[in-house]
Order: structure tokens, then C-alpha cells, then sequence
């Protein structure tokens, strides 16, 4: 006697079958991908002809056109309008003296269109070096500096910190009718400046915010009254200052 199992699920199977692969459909659509890729290439070799006009734009007073025309034929000698490496052009650029940035595009269809920002020379750092607004040195050794510009000195390394000292004061004393001729950091971190009528502000190591305030409170009424006899004005002394000629002996704790 055979027993018959009860509840028995029949057990379904499903296969999988890949479809069939349409090789000329495939081979249609590798000959369209590669005559795309030939036109493609085709079209930039059309366009990437000789460089033959260079156009170059900004307001020039140190930095001369015909100077960055010849960088830049230089840099490009060899290479076509759609291979050049425009950012390598305007990175040689900014290599010529004055130059503070340079934007290169192209234009079509044989040139370039060169755009030069010159550097704004702000303050002379030591004997032949300038400063721009940043307070970076720019040039180290100008064989032409502007005479207008104030005198700005102090140990390598310090140029930013100087610059930016100057900066900070420069619009005060404008408006109070005063100009900076020069502006000092000693070895020690003693700030001093000299106004262009020939007085000294010494301002010391410590509280060096602080002592310029008194002095556009307390000393700046006297420069204006008796600007012609004073030769320094120190701003060193913790409740006032002094004021005489370089020749007193008058030497208060830094």
C-alpha cells in the first residue's frame, strides 16, 4: 500500500535566456562611434591652426605692450590655437616686472586676447624694494623708484606686517591734513614713523594701537601748533609724552 504525501506543491523552474546579440546592429554602432571620434578629431586639428595675432589689453605705465607680445610668442611658438596652454602663458606672464595678473583667451580664429593688470606700487621697502597695496614685495631691486612714495624698513620677513601698519595709519592722518614719509620696525619690534614735515612719532614695543590713538588726541594738536620746533614727539611714556629734539637726552623704557 502506497501512502500518497498530502499537501505536495508542485515546484515550478524558470530559465533564463539571454537574448540574442544583433552583431550588425553592433557593428553599425561602432563604425557611427568611430567616424565621430575621426570627425571630432578632424574638426580640432582644422581649428587648431598657427597662432598668428596676439591682442593685448590693460592700462600700461611700467610694464611695456611689445614686452608681453614677445613673452607670449615665446611661450606659444609651436603650438596651435586649440593646444595652447592658455593658464602656462598667463603663469610666464606674471613673471615680467610689474606685471601683478594676466588673463589669456583665444580668439578666433588665428589669435590671442592677452589682459594684463600692472602691479600698484603702495610704499619703497629698504633701498630699491617695493611694496604693492598687499604689502608684498614685488620688486627687490627697481632701478626706477617713484619718489612720492613713503619709506618703509624692517627685518626680513616683515614686509606684510609693516605694509600693513602703514596702510592702517595712512587714512587717519589724511584726513587730519598729515602724511606719512616713512614708517620703521627695529630689530627689538620698536615701531617708529616720520611725517612729511619732518617729525618723528615713536611709538614703541608695546601698546602700539593704543600710543597712535593718543597721539591723534593729545599730539596731533600739538604738531599743528608747533610743528616748526618739535623734532620727535614719544609716545613711550605711560601717562603723557614727551617731545624735544633728537639731541635730549630723553630715553623712557620701550
Amino acid at each position: 500500500m502506497r501512502l500518497r504525501p498530502r499537501n505536495r506543491r508542485k515546484q515550478s523552474e524558470r530559465v533564463w535566456r539571454l537574448p540574442a546579440i544583433d552583431w550588425r546592429r553592433l557593428a553599425a554602432t561602432a563604425g557611427s562611434l568611430a567616424a565621430l571620434a575621426g570627425a571630432t578629431l578632424g574638426v580640432a586639428w582644422t581649428l587648431d591652426q598657427p597662432i598668428e595675432t596676439i591682442i593685448v589689453e590693460g592700462r600700461f605705465q611700467r610694464v611695456s605692450p611689445l614686452d608681453v607680445e614677445q613673452a607670449v610668442k615665446q611661450r606659444v611658438r609651436g603650438t596651435g590655437l586649440v593646444s595652447v596652454n592658455l593658464e602656462a602663458v598667463g603663469r610666464s606672464l606674471q613673471s615680467i616686472p610689474w606685471v601683478d595678473s594676466a588673463s589669456v583667451q583665444r580668439a578666433w580664429p588665428r589669435g590671442l586676447r592677452v589682459h594684463v593688470q600692472e602691479q600698484v606700487a603702495a610704499a619703497r621697502w629698504g633701498a630699491n624694494g617695493l611694496l604693492n597695496t598687499r604689502g608684498e614685495l614685488f620688486i627687490s631691486e627697481s632701478r626706477h623708484i617713484p619718489p612720492e612714495l613713503p619709506q618703509l624698513s624692517g627685518p626680513i620677513g616683515t614686509e606684510r606686517d609693516v605694509a600693513e601698519r602703514y596702510l592702517a595709519v595712512r587714512g587717519r592722518l589724511m584726513e587730519a591734513g598729515l602724511r606719512i614719509a616713512a614708517m620703521r620696525l627695529d630689530e627689538r619690534g620698536a615701531w617708529e614713523f616720520d611725517l612729511d614735515n619732518g617729525i618723528t612719532v615713536r611709538l614703541g614695543r608695546r601698546d602700539v594701537d593704543a600710543r597712535f590713538e593718543r597721539f591723534m588726541v593729545a599730539g596731533l594738536k600739538l604738531v599743528g601748533e608747533r610743528g616748526g620746533d618739535i623734532t620727535y614727539l614719544d609716545m613711550r611714556y605711560s601717562n603723557g609724552f614727551a617731545t624735544g629734539r633728537a639731541t635730549q637726552d630723553d630715553k623712557p623704557d620701550a
